[in-house]
């Protein structure tokens, strides 16, 4: 018997409110939190994501190890092309180190990498 219908992911970051911003945007979610110290994003199915403010954070150096990145989200996406459109848009950046041809690395404003995936 489940205890949860859906675990939550709690991300690190400079500012809880706006990193929910960016991923409200890139999943498509409703923002149900939102301050510097905490947020939350929900999908109308129920999965969400929590973001905590951490004073004097440091977003990982991947692919190197010296910070490392602890965790990444992979996105599956029907067009690599579009989709990298508009995560760019919503304030990510594309990562210089790209080791696969059917994904590709992105930075999210905090500094998280993440992945675009074909379906």
């Amino acid at each position: 018997m489940a205890i949860a219908r859906f675990p939550s992911v709690v991300i690190d970051c400079p500012d809880a409110a706006a990193l929910a911003q960016f991923y409200a945007g890139l999943l498509d979610w409703a923002i149900e939190e939102s301050s510097p110290d905490w947020a939350r994003v929900r999908a109308d199915y129920g999965q969400c994501l929590d973001f905590q403010g951490v004073q004097g954070y440091t977003p990982p150096q991947w692919p190197g190890q010296e910070v490392p990145q602890q965790m990444h989200l992979d996105v599956v996406v029907d067009d690599l092309d579009a989709a990298e459109a508009s995560v760019l848009g919503l304030g990510a950046s594309r990562h210089d180190h790209q080791p696969g041809t059917t994904f590709r690395v992105f930075l999210d404003p905090a500094g998280h990498p993440f992945c675009l995936c074909l379906s």
